[in-house]
């Protein structure tokens, strides 16, 4: 994937955050649903570290295809 196809995937990944989020507001949010939104958040954060390995990897002059999606024990657990 490259840096534009990340960017659409995490749009894609936070415009379904966002109707789920407004579903639990109502109260109308299904089991499954709150799965799904743990899903969500697990797969925005993957892409944002995969974005910003793409960048760090330019930055670095290194190949910013080289840059892989990291395990969610991994993105999960960064310090904020």
């Amino acid at each position: 994937m490259n840096d534009q196809e990340i960017l659409q995937r995490i749009q894609t990944l936070v415009n379904e955050e966002h109707h789920l989020l407004g579903l639990r507001e109502e109260g109308k949010l299904v089991p499954d649903q709150h799965e799904r939104v743990r899903e969500l958040e697990i797969s925005l954060d993957q892409c944002w570290d995969l974005l910003r390995q793409r960048r760090a990897r330019r930055n670095a002059g290194e190949d910013p295809d080289k840059a892989t999606v990291r395990d969610e024990k991994i993105v999960e657990h960064y310090q904020q």
